[in-house]
């Protein structure tokens, strides 16, 4: 692979035409953005500083769903958005997204009905997709779902369905995707700095390969940047006086032994003691608990 890398780069190097578009970061947004490029023709260009889909794209809740908060909040649209991609991405790659049921617990008849209504709708706005829709259960059911839940934590509760995926797998799907479409990507190359035209248009970016230590230009139309809460860093490279906008959040999961849940299905608490939304997911053979926002 080194020589391929090699290869790339060299190519990259002396190449005097340039590109259509290169794309700086290959997060999730990053690939995505220059698999669409590629497949419209363009002559892109991707490039990271480190390993493709290894920053906030690894630190997922690996969850492919339409954001049960959101709806809670009221983001009508973006629930509906997320669902139809949430269809889009299980028909394009069933192999790596697959559907996972989730147990709410309820407690009370109130709560039970109020949950079922807001699922209801979670259902409605997704349309006629690949995942059941949304049930009640009992007591009896509760026991066989979560075996390790407290009893007197819930009399009944509501089972619906959204998309688990491996994040690690997708990613390399839309690499080797945006490959196979004439792309280039490399990773380990680091862009430094933006280059303009004589009217002060991107012209390109100033990169360097972190495995050689050397610097060389890659010409381009127009450039993406796709570098998640570094993005002001690009932004600001192009006009200094550009205000900062990203606001760093961060969202830790932690990893118990699978015998912590004992089962396939995966819990959601809707609200915590302090108000947050809290998932419990079977994953690889362990359980993931998360996420929790500062």
């Amino acid at each position: 692979m080194g020589i391929v890398r090699e290869e790339k780069v060299e190519t990259l190097r002396n190449r005097t035409q340039g590109c259509d578009l290169v794309v700086v970061g290959g997060g999730a947004t990053g690939l995505g953005t220059a698999l669409d490029a590629a497949s419209r023709g363009y002559r892109t260009v991707l490039v990271d500083r480190g390993d493709f889909g290894g920053g906030t794209s690894s630190k997922s809740t690996k969850l492919i769903h339409g954001g049960l908060r959101y709806l809670a909040r009221g983001e009508i649209g973006l629930v509906r958005s997320a669902l139809r991609e949430r269809t889009n991405l299980r028909r394009n790659a069933p192999h790596l997204i697959h559907p996972l049921e989730f147990l709410v617990p309820t407690k009370g008849l109130w709560e039970k009905a109020s949950d079922a209504l807001g699922l209801a709708v979670y259902d409605g706005l997704a349309g006629r997709g690949d995942f059941p829709k949304s049930r009640t259960v009992d007591r009896n059911e509760i026991r066989r779902l979560a075996p390790n839940l407290r009893s007197e934590k819930a009399d009944g509760g509501i089972v619906y369905t959204d998309g688990q995926f491996n994040d690690a797998r997708l990613a390399i799907a839309l690499l080797r995707t945006f490959e196979d479409l004439g792309g280039t990507a490399l990773n380990y190359v680091e862009c430094v700095s933006l280059m303009k035209d004589a009217r002060g248009r991107i012209a390109g970016i100033e990169a360097r390969d972190l495995e050689s230590g050397e610097n060389f230009v890659i010409p381009s139309r127009g450039a993406v940047n796709a570098t998640g809460v570094f993005s002001d860093r690009l932004r600001q490279w192009d006009d200094p006086d550009e205000p900062s906008f990203i606001t760093p959040s961060q969202g830790s999961h932690i990893v118990l032994d699978r015998s912590f849940s004992a089962s396939d299905t995966a819990l959601l608490v809707p609200k915590t003691d302090d108000g947050r939304v809290l998932f419990m997911i079977p994953w690889l053979g362990r359980t993931l608990v998360g996420t929790t926002d500062t």
